[in-house]
C-alpha cells in the first residue's frame, strides 16, 4: 500500500446511482432499450444524399428583397 493513497471516497451522486442500480437491477437494460427506440437507427445513405442535394442554399441576409420569388 502506498503512503500517498487516499481513502476511498464516493460522492452523494455516485452513492445515489449505485443505490438506484441495486434497487432496480433492470435499470441499465431499460435505458439501453429506450435509447435503441429513439436514437439507434439504421440510416439510408442514399436518402441522406438526396436530402442534402435537394437543399437550397440560404442567402446571407434572409429578409432581403433583392431576389424575392415574386419579382418584387
Amino acid at each position: 500500500m502506498s503512503i500517498f493513497r487516499r481513502p476511498d471516497y464516493t460522492s452523494e451522486i455516485t452513492s445515489f446511482i449505485n443505490d438506484l442500480k441495486a434497487k432496480k437491477p433492470t435499470l441499465e437494460a431499460e435505458q439501453r432499450a429506450g435509447r435503441a427506440l429513439l436514437w439507434d437507427k439504421n440510416l439510408n445513405r442514399g436518402d441522406q444524399a438526396e436530402y442534402r442535394d435537394a437543399s437550397v442554399a440560404q442567402q446571407p441576409y434572409v429578409y432581403g428583397t433583392a431576389s424575392h420569388p415574386n419579382g418584387n
